[in-house]
């Protein structure tokens, strides 16, 4: 018996593939400070909690397939307080995490063989995303020494064929950390409308922006929103990321006609976690400048201790709550490993993301890890502080 063979396009996650080394590292005493993953170690906001207890109903029904009206209503005030567009109800469409939002939306855009450009590192689901819809990811390689800036306009359009429907950036990035400027966006603007594609942006991380610097999302380029198409979530916002509970965003209607054909096929979004991120939603803003403000400490903390290692190139990332790092080693992923199986300092280890696995081209990120600065600012100094050890004890090792 065979399986489709779109199963052989599937990659296994750059952020969990290392799980099974940890689970024996854990079980043989070590103490491990897991970075490798972006699951905050902030609670999620207790009134929210509240309202979901006080608001459970009897029986656990489906919603509407695009979410339930007053979940889409808070959104809709929401991209209206924060993002500054107004846009109808139709425009927004509640999924079963970002993930189903990823997938609706490549489903719907995009035909085998079709092809989607995306700078590199990127998000290691969306190469798995496009491969459960037979489509091909272009890679365009942004780069550690410029920080991970978008490349050139010129570097984009060698990369534009007859089969290229879109192009999708993630905006603050993950796994680099980088947010993207006004004049960056607006040269994607330009050439999504040259030459007739699609624009979607990835603006899961929106709210968690660094040193003053304020987030612009593409929905506010009026000349091209009718092909742009955003996806969000409440997960990392709230600290809610088993609320499981997405977004799509679009003001095209052809598109969100479609998407909800899709969303219908599937019934409804997790009941539960809309009613989790109706609570979620009518929290006062000081909630997430609060955890904006200790996700900014973490990085403060993480970056200064990663530029003091010889040999470590540590750009400063300025949204998310990720950086990827080049490490003074010949394979990161090996390095890593042994973290886990090899090493500890006073029993304790830590653990990252290989970074190859968030590029096309593995060999960019062959020296690279990604590092989620999502524990507290002392666990992430001790954490810094056990990877200098290993460095330095790596570095005996190597012949």
């Amino acid at each position: 018996m065979k399986l489709s063979s779109k199963v052989d396009k599937l990659p296994y996650s750059p952020i969990r593939k290392l799980v099974p080394f940890a689970e024996q590292a854990e079980k043989s005493g070590k103490k491990i400070y897991y970075l490798n993953i972006g699951q905050p170690d902030l609670p999620t906001p207790e009134p929210a909690i509240q309202f979901l207890k006080d608001n459970i109903p009897e029986v656990i029904a489906y919603s509407h397939s695009a979410g339930m009206e007053e979940l889409r209503k808070h959104f809709q005030r929401y991209y209206q307080r924060e993002v500054g567009v107004d846009l109808p109800l139709s425009a927004f469409l509640v999924t079963t995490g970002a993930s189903e939002a990823l997938i609706f939306t490549f489903s719907v855009l995009l035909n085998s063989g079709d092809e989607v450009i995306i700078p590199e590192p990127m998000y290691a689901n969306y190469i798995g995303f496009s491969a459960v819809v037979d489509a091909v990811v272009k890679p365009i390689t942004s780069r550690i020494e410029n920080g991970f800036a978008l490349p050139s306009v010129d570097e984009f359009e060698k990369l534009i064929t007859a089969r290229t429907k879109a192009i999708m950036i993630c905006n603050p990035n993950n796994p680099t950390g980088y947010l993207y400027s006004e004049e960056e966006l607006r040269q994607l603007a330009e050439i999504v409308k040259k030459h007739d594609l699609w624009l979607i942006v990835d603006e899961v991380y929106r709210e968690f922006t660094f040193d003053g610097r304020k987030h612009i999302s593409v929905l506010t380029f009026d000349d091209i929103r009718d092909r742009t198409i955003v996806i969000d979530s409440v997960s990392k916002r709230y600290s809610a990321c088993g609320a499981r509970i997405g977004l799509v965003v679009s003001a095209n209607e052809q598109f969100m006609d479609a998407v909800l054909r899709m969303a219908q096929a599937r019934l409804s979004p997790p009941t539960l976690g809309q009613i989790l991120s109706l609570g979620l939603l009518q929290l006062p803003d000081d909630v997430i400048k609060s955890m904006v403000k200790q996700y900014e400490q973490r990085r403060n903390v993480t970056i200064a201790e990663l530029q003091k290692m010889e040999g470590v190139i540590a750009p400063t990332p300025s949204g998310a709550f990720y950086t990827v790092v080049e490490l003074p080693v010949d394979d990161a992923e090996e390095f890593s490993k042994w973290l886990l199986t090899d090493f500890d300092y006073e029993g304790e280890t830590v653990m990252f993301a290989p970074a190859g696995g968030f590029y096309i081209n593995r060999e960019y990120g062959k020296r690279q890890v990604r590092i989620a600065f999502v524990l507290e600012t002392d666990k992430m100094q001790r954490a810094m502080h056990i990877l200098s050890v290993a460095l330095e004890k790596y570095r005996v090792m190597q012949p």
